[in-house]
Order: C-alpha cells, then structure tokens, then sequence
C-alpha cells in the first residue's frame, strides 16, 4: 500500500473526511458507517439533506448492507465500461442521512485503482459526493479546496489534471435516466 492510500484509510477508519480524485470528479469521501462523519460532509457542502449521497466502490460485496436486493447489480458488472450511478432500493438498514427522503440508495462501482484500494483496507464503500460547495463549480486543484473548505477537510489528494463530469445516473428498478 502506497502512502497515499495509507494515510487515506487510516483517516477514513478515524471517521475523517477526504478529497480525492474518483473515476469522474475530485470528490469528497468518508466511510458510511460513521454517522458524525455523513453529517459533518453534508454540512461541509451546504448540501440540502434531501439530496442523498452516493456510494461508491470497487465491488458489488461492499454495497450488501445499504441496498435490498445487490443481485441486479451483481449481474451488471461485467457490461460496466462507463462511470453509472445507479438506484437501488435501500434496504431497511442503510442510513437515512445516504437516503436523502428517498427509499433508493445511489451507489457507483469504479475500477478507479486508487478508490480500489482504499474499500479493500477499509473493507467498505465510501461515500462520494463533489467536492464543491452546494452551487458552486467542482473543485479541480488543491487551491480551490483549500478556499471552499479552508482546514476542514483531514486529508487532501490531488485532483487529476484529466477534466471529467459527474456520473449518469439510472434507476436501476425502472431504467429511468435521472442525469
């Protein structure tokens, strides 16, 4: 495990909030079991509660305690090529808070290596939303985090130069295209 990956999953495991770069956007992640940490990144943003967040990982295992039935989404990942966000019933457990009012969670795999690498020594999703404050454009350097964000954020890597836009995103359940 490389150093980077290190400090973002002892920071993680620590209930710490993070910026890194995913397989769309420079995003901001912690580890869903952490209620204090879903509520502090929801506050960071500014972000209307109703809105919900996105889970985000390298395999369908890790998604098993927030949504009711992972089968359908165990049958697509090898037709995966493209970053999708797709809704799924949540199951009675998931936190409300990833919700947002709603009975569907949002959850993304990703062959991102670093994002990889990080559900496999958490051993979990991480829970994924821009890094931006509700409104405003999506950070792309360290600059323009450390403005939204001031010393808020625990641990920062480096957005990618590479310019990249959010997910589609599909309920799974009806196979209505939401973005």
């Amino acid at each position: 495990m490389n150093i980077k990956t290190r400090i973002a999953v002892n920071v993680l495991n620590d209930g710490g909030i993070i910026s890194i770069p995913t397989d769309t956007i420079q995003g901001l992640s912690c580890l869903p079991r952490f209620d204090a940490s879903l509520q502090k990144l929801i506050d960071l943003k500014k972000r209307s509660v109703e809105k919900g967040l996105i889970l985000l990982a390298s395999d369908p295992a890790y998604f098993q305690d927030y949504v009711e039935d992972i089968s359908l989404l165990t049958q697509l990942t090898s037709t995966i090529k493209d970053p999708i966000t797709y809704l799924l019933k949540a199951s009675d457990t998931a936190p409300q808070i990833l919700l947002g009012g709603h009975d569907t969670i949002a959850i993304r795999l990703t062959t991102n290596p670093l994002i990889m690498d990080i559900c496999k020594y958490t051993q979990s999703a991480l829970v994924s939303t821009s890094a931006n404050i509700s409104g405003l454009k999506t950070a792309k350097t360290t600059l323009e985090l450390r403005i939204y964000f001031k010393d808020q954020l625990d641990y920062i890597i480096a957005p990618n130069k590479a310019e990249n836009s959010p997910s589609s995103i599909i309920n799974l359940q009806t196979g209505e295209r939401l973005r």
